[in-house]
């Protein structure tokens, strides 16, 4: 499903992913309101066009002014306990990690998950990226089913 927004200019690229983190309080009384605080907060986008010819509109927030594009709903990639990790299952994350230099924190605390919900496993990806789990965990890296936005 595919959503018109405006983005940053300098974040305007296809294929390029965020997670929408809701308005900015320099927002407040903008004329463009409507046409960027369009997504749902939490959820992850992938950028899939950009509109041709679409003009740049100053904006309090992005330096560069903001312009149209065509964004979806895209899939997390994380790590969950391997003993729950089958495609279409349900699972939550294994919970917060505080080593942050692993090359797997961003997927055991990726952004636009949360550690209360429960998500359907579309695929199953394989090993994560470490050689080890300072936590002892025994995790497996998925991807998690694009939510709709």
């Amino acid at each position: 499903m595919t959503t018109v927004t405006l983005i940053g200019t300098r974040l305007a690229d296809t294929g390029r992913e965020f997670v929408y983190q809701g308005e900015s309080p320099d927002c407040e009384g903008c004329p463009y309101r409507s046409q960027c605080l369009n997504l749902s907060e939490g959820t992850r986008y992938r950028v899939t066009g950009i509109r041709e010819n679409a003009q740049t509109l100053d904006c309090a927030v992005h330096d560069a002014g903001v312009r149209a594009v065509e964004v979806e709903p895209a899939p997390v990639p994380a790590n969950v306990p391997s003993k729950q990790a089958y495609a279409g299952g349900r699972v939550s994350l294994a919970g917060p990690c505080p080593h942050t230099e692993c090359p797997s924190h961003g997927y055991c605390v990726p952004d636009g998950a949360d550690f209360d919900d429960e998500r359907v496993i579309d695929q199953v990806l394989g090993e994560p990226p470490h050689d080890t789990c300072a936590l002892d965990r025994e995790l497996t890296l998925v991807e998690f089913r694009a939510e709709d936005g």
